[in-house]
């Protein structure tokens, strides 16, 4: 079973990493982007079978290792 994670800052956190890339493409010519915003994608397989077992595997990654649950929000998808 594949899990694959989202992570991204939570409203409100300033995002230097977003905003250096902004301005780099403001840098290339590119114009009408804004409020680039980045954040971590991780794909795990999982040697479980069971859809409730996975999940709870993958939230425990997530809020125990993965996210900073502080400034940091997740979201996945299992299949």
């Amino acid at each position: 079973m594949k899990a694959r994670i989202k992570i991204t800052l939570k409203n409100g956190v300033l995002d230097p990493q977003g905003k250096a890339i902004e301005g780099a493409v403001k840098g290339l010519g590119i114009s009408g982007v804004s409020d680039v915003r980045q954040g971590k994608y991780v794909e795990v397989d999982l040697a479980e079978s069971d859809p409730d077992k996975a999940r709870a595997i993958v939230e425990r990654m997530c809020k125990d290792l993965l996210a900073n649950m502080v400034i940091e929000n997740y979201s996945y998808e299992i299949g």
